[in-house]
């Protein structure tokens, strides 16, 4: 795909283009085959594949390298994120801590491997992740649950992001009981999480024997009814990918509805948006994760739509990536890590409180690579 940008913005993107390969080549060499979260003083101090093999975002930095590689042909990108396979291995053998992140994990490790290079282990290991997400459907109330423990009738709108693994592993395998599992939870999704104004939940509990709504806790946004930021990004490249996949309509159209409603809330702010756009005016928490993942979920619609309604979604997209990169983006190729002012959770402070984060840096490098016309479709 191909965008139509003015001369302003291809400046712009040429130059953002010179820095990330300047920055990703120096943090290739830093990192390598380490798993990185949020970095401690400018450089990623923690390896997540030493503290918390299961942890969601282990598939980052690999999507990262993958997709540098993609773009560049430099081999070290390559190598590096095979040695971050390997690694996530520990999570398969010991399967307790995994959960509907899998998603996460192994598409941007080993689907993102198998797609480009065609190795055959990091098909299986794509295969056994899609399996794993799917024996997580319950077939009487038509959804994916969340996490472990006592989340019985827990269904997130974080799942959408997952879900494009089960498309992948129809299409490998022409069985399509992972599309209609897909499917099912996103039709869930949409009734039960979508509003109708284009805002979302983050969580709805949902009774397990039929799929009867409950509730729908606040999650991590402000409040219960509050509109967390990120959970909006989810649903709308969520949807949109659903529609990539399955070419039907209700997902197209659900994505642009919240899309509507993202440019809506982050035009009042300078294109980058708050944590949570139904929070109390102070104290002001920026989420740019929130902001670089929408990016990606608008140029997914702007692929998808007719050419009259192509610049609202590509302008909202490259304001959204031209603003972060002015306010938040480090390009100190000795310091790791490129986005700041990522926050995990509305009321979170457990070091990912507007800080740089590692799949905002993911999300940035996607979306420069889309506008260029290098990346690939990781999902």
């Amino acid at each position: 795909m191909t965008y139509s940008l003015n001369n302003e913005n291809k400046a712009w993107l040429d130059e953002v283009w010179n820095k990330l390969q300047a920055k990703m080549s120096a943090e290739v060499d830093r990192v390598g085959d380490r798993i990185p979260y949020i970095p401690v003083d400018g450089k990623y101090r923690e390896d997540k594949s030493e503290t918390d093999i299961y942890w969601w975002t282990n598939g980052f930095w690999p999507g990262m390298l993958w997709q540098m590689f993609h773009a560049t042909g430099v081999e070290k990108y390559r190598t590096a994120a095979e040695g971050v396979e390997l690694r996530l291995d520990k999570a398969f053998e010991g399967y307790d801590g995994l959960h509907h992140d899998v998603g996460f994990m192994w598409l941007h490790s080993a689907v993102a491997n198998y797609r480009l290079t065609g190795n055959e282990r990091a098909r299986a290991r794509g295969m056994h992740a899609a399996n794993l997400l799917a024996g997580r459907y319950n077939p009487r109330g038509k959804f994916i649950r969340a996490w472990n423990d006592d989340c019985i009738g827990w269904t997130i709108v974080d799942c959408m992001m997952n879900i494009p693994l089960l498309y992948w592993a129809s299409e490998q395998t022409k069985d399509p009981r992972f599309t209609y599992i897909a499917k099912d939870h996103a039709d869930t999704t949409l009734t039960n999480t979508l509003r109708s104004d284009g805002s979302c939940n983050h969580i709805v509990i949902l009774k397990p024997e039929n799929g009867d709504f409950v509730e729908a806790p606040g999650g991590q946004g402000y409040e219960p009814g509050s509109s967390w930021s990120r959970g909006q990004s989810w649903a709308l490249y969520g949807f949109a990918l659903s529609y990539n996949h399955t070419q039907e309509g209700r997902y197209l159209d659900a994505a642009k509805r919240i899309a509507h409603y993202f440019i809506a809330n982050v035009s009042g702010t300078d294109f980058v948006p708050l944590a949570d756009f139904r929070a109390p005016a102070e104290p002001v928490v920026w989420d740019t994760t929130a902001g670089v993942c929408a990016a990606c979920g608008l140029l997914e619609i702007a692929n998808a739509v007719g050419e009259l309604e192509k610049p609202l979604y590509l302008n909202a997209a490259v304001n959204i990536l031209r603003a972060t990169d002015r306010r938040f983006c480090n390009w100190n190729s000795d310091e790791d890590s490129i986005v700041a002012g990522g926050t995990g959770s509305y009321h979170g402070r457990n070091g990912d409180f507007e800080v740089p984060i590692i799949y905002g840096d993911y999300f940035f490098i996607e979306a420069v690579l889309r506008l260029r016309g290098q990346d690939f479709l990781i999902w």
